[in-house]
């Protein structure tokens, strides 16, 4: 099974290469899209030179938006320029701001393209500078997939993930912006499908404790909570439904 690979990107020119080029030499991946969103800088353009095809929003559309955008992108390749095996291409979603550490995202792949698994999670370890968050986001989110499906996510927010198409289409729609991890999860387990939380040596910038930090961990709760109570919201109807007789 050949794999593409999805960035999305916003305002990363300084990263965008570095993270393009390690994702290209994957022996998997055969197709890198980055999807510039709503960039200020030369996000797109670089991304482009370094030999990434390139989708771009015109103004800042979201995380759940630019993997949408990308996915899309994907499924039309596979029509025009399928895979050698002629099969649809697993997804594997990146975060522009891995740069090279981005090669460690191989680990992800084997077990969604030998079918070992349905969706694979990276772990990542410490990272090298520490942001300001006190892990409520995290917890929310945790304990909200906990709640929801009985299992226990490592790094509930963790957005390199590798998935097959199957997987991807179960999930959708995806959770609006920064919950679209958690929707993810939630839903492809809900499915009875099987994920595989696998350690990375992975590296990107990490949200810093100023005030533009806080806004950025203001939204991501926003989001998650979001993403939770309207999966919670789903199975309440689904349980009155299924009560009403006829």
């Amino acid at each position: 099974m050949a794999v593409a690979a999805i960035i999305p990107a916003k305002d990363e020119a300084d990263r965008i290469a570095a993270t393009v080029t390690a994702v290209r030499q994957l022996a998997e991946v055969d197709l890198v899209i980055v999807v510039d969103d709503g960039s200020t800088d030369d996000t797109g353009e670089i991304a482009r030179a370094a030999g990434a095809f390139v989708a771009r929003h015109r103004r800042n559309r979201g995380k759940a938006a630019a993997m949408m955008t990308g996915a899309a992108h994907v499924a039309r390749r596979d029509t025009t320029h399928p895979a050698a095996d002629g099969d649809a291409r697993a997804l594997l979603f990146v975060d522009a701001d891995l740069e090279e550490s981005a090669s460690a995202l191989a680990a992800l792949v084997p077990p969604v393209t030998t079918d070992r698994a349905d969706m694979t999670i990276a772990v990542l370890p410490p990272q090298r500078r520490t942001g300001g968050g006190r892990g409520l986001v995290v917890g929310l989110a945790r304990e909200g997939i906990a709640d929801l499906t009985g299992w226990t996510s490592t790094q509930p927010l963790s957005g390199m993930r590798c998935l097959s198409r199957r997987a991807f289409e179960a999930a959708r729609p995806l959770a609006r912006g920064w919950g679209v991890e958690t929707g993810l999860t939630i839903d492809v387990l809900d499915h009875g499908l099987r994920i595989e939380e696998v350690r990375c040596a992975l590296h990107h910038r990490v949200t810093g404790s100023d005030w533009r930090g806080q806004l950025h961990r203001g939204a991501q709760y926003r989001d998650v909570w979001l993403a939770l109570t309207t999966r919670r919201l789903a199975r309440a109807r689904r349980r009155l439904a299924s009560k009403r007789p006829g």
